[in-house]
């Protein structure tokens, strides 16, 4: 399943990179469910963030690695991030965060998301779930990155 949402901000690409830090990570953190950060290394190629997430009594670990980190000739920087560990019922992540160059300043925060349980039903019975934990994170980078 995929989702795919882009979100305006004010800062240029570099600064906006330079701006994805363990505090804009916890920032970025849904209301629910309640958000643990275990490790944060950073988003450069090789680097994990483990968080765990927690209902009343029961946690679920997520590990990610990122995968790739980089720009490209258009001003466009990106870092990927892949699931490792995940909760029950994802089985597959793929979270590619793409800034790119604003026309007339600057950039466009671009949330691409590929995921998957392993059943096509429930892909689509929680991409709305997903869509607006994700939704949130516009606020939070506007504020971020005026």
């Amino acid at each position: 399943m995929h989702l795919l949402l882009r979100f305006p901000v004010g800062a240029p690409p570099a600064k906006v990179l330079a701006g994805f830090t363990r505090e804009l990570f916890v920032a970025l953190a849904p209301p629910f469910p309640t958000f643990h950060l275990i490790r944060y290394d950073g988003n450069t190629t090789g680097d994990t963030v483990i968080i765990e997430l927690q209902v009343g009594p029961k946690r679920w670990r997520w590990t990610s690695l990122i995968t790739d980190y980089g720009a490209r000739p258009d001003g466009t920087h990106y870092f990927v991030d892949e699931g490792q560990i995940l909760p029950a019922p994802l089985r597959q992540w793929r979270h590619r965060h793409l800034i790119e160059p604003a026309p007339g300043g600057g950039s466009v925060i671009v949330e691409d998301i590929t995921f998957g349980t392993g059943r096509r039903w429930l892909d689509l019975l929680i991409w709305p779930a997903m869509w607006a934990q994700f939704s949130l994170r516009g606020p939070v980078y506007r504020r971020w990155f005026k």
